[in-house]
C-alpha cells in the first residue's frame, strides 16, 4: 500500500516536471530576445505560447527571430551595407592602381623596346 502512493507521488512529481520543463524550454526564445533588448520581446513571447498549442511547430522559428537581433547592430543590414562601400571603395582604389601600374609597363616596355631597337641599329 505505501509502494502504491510513493508511485503516485513519483508520477505525479514527473508529470509537473514535464509541464513546468515544456514551459520553461518553450520561453527560452523569449529569454534570449529579453536579454538582447529585441524590439519584438512581447510578440516572441505570445508566440511561444501559442508554439505550445501548435505541437511546437514555430518554436525553431522562434529562436531564430531571437537570436538574429542584436543590440548594438540591430539586425546587421546596416553594418553589411557599410562593408560594402568600403569593399566598393578599396575596389576602386585597386583598379586605379592598376591602371597606373599598367601605364607604367607599357612605358617600361616602350623603353626596353627603344633600347633594343637602337643596340641593334648600332651592330
Amino acid at each position: 500500500m505505501t509502494l502504491d502512493y510513493v508511485a503516485l507521488a513519483i508520477l505525479i512529481l514527473v508529470i509537473l516536471l514535464l509541464f513546468y520543463g515544456v514551459i520553461v524550454v518553450h520561453d527560452i526564445p523569449y529569454e534570449i530576445a529579453k536579454k538582447r533588448n529585441h524590439p519584438h520581446q512581447d510578440a516572441i513571447h505570445y508566440a511561444g505560447w501559442v508554439s505550445l498549442f501548435t505541437l511546437h511547430v514555430l518554436w525553431p522559428f522562434l529562436w531564430i527571430w531571437a537570436t538574429l537581433w542584436q543590440e548594438d547592430r540591430g539586425w546587421g543590414m546596416q553594418r553589411v551595407a557599410e562593408d560594402q562601400r568600403d569593399m566598393h571603395h578599396q575596389m576602386n582604389q585597386l583598379l586605379t592602381q592598376v591602371e597606373s601600374l599598367k601605364a607604367e609597363i607599357g612605358e617600361i616596355k616602350k623603353a626596353n623596346n627603344i633600347a633594343a631597337n637602337t643596340t641593334q641599329e648600332a651592330k
